[in-house]
């Protein structure tokens, strides 16, 4: 069954992995939910790595890879009955730090195409800071305003899952600018209805 959290990539193929991947580091305790997290993030930040040396489908693998890890650690956490709130609060933060590794390396490596001007750089900076506030506005509507943004657009577009999907397709096709581009309007356009959505139900 899906996690309540689960977008929707999780759903339908990276829980497909992640929870094979959890039963089988189950059988290892000394093995902990934290380490993926951290090996999540390290994987990230090779993905960030590999997009500015120009190496856009490692990138793009790396950053599925990490999505994937990053949905293990929650799954051996619920297998070895190892939930903590530092665990959560661990992986929300490495989480952050990943994304901004993998978008930072993707805004680098447009620096070096025959067709790099300054609009693309702050294209690639706007859909950095819709991803981050993704995150961030699901984050304060939940603990401010004790709204939960469980269905429809405001819950499924631009969630993580999604995002890094949408990065390893965008380096497998070599289309770094457009992913980016699509991420831009994406994840800002879900910030904006979440606030929609919030001062309706708040007002």
């Amino acid at each position: 069954m899906p996690r309540e959290w689960d977008g929707i990539i999780s759903q339908h193929i990276n829980r497909k992995f992640s929870r094979p991947i959890a039963r089988f580091l189950a059988k290892f305790s000394a093995i902990t939910p934290n380490h993926i997290s951290i090996l999540s993030f390290l994987v990230a930040l090779f993905s960030g790595l590999a997009f500015s040396l120009r190496r856009p489908i490692i990138g793009g693998i790396l950053a599925q890879l990490s999505s994937i890890l990053d949905g293990a650690d929650g799954d051996l956490a619920a297998l070895t009955n190892r939930i903590s709130p530092f665990g959560g609060f661990l992986d929300t933060v490495l989480d952050r730090y990943a994304d901004a590794a993998i978008f930072l390396g993707m805004i680098y490596s447009l620096l070096f195409t025959s067709d790099a001007n300054t609009t693309r750089v702050i294209v690639g900076i706007i859909a950095l800071i819709g991803s981050l506030l993704v995150s961030y506005s699901a984050a304060h509507a939940k603990s401010k305003l004790n709204i939960t943004f469980s269905e429809g657009f405001t819950a499924y577009a631009a969630s993580r899952d999604v995002r890094l999907f949408l990065i390893m397709l965008g380096g497998i096709l070599n289309q770094i600018f457009i992913t980016l581009l699509i991420l831009a309007i994406l994840t800002n356009l879900t910030v904006l209805a979440r606030i929609w959505t919030a001062r309706k139900l708040k007002i």
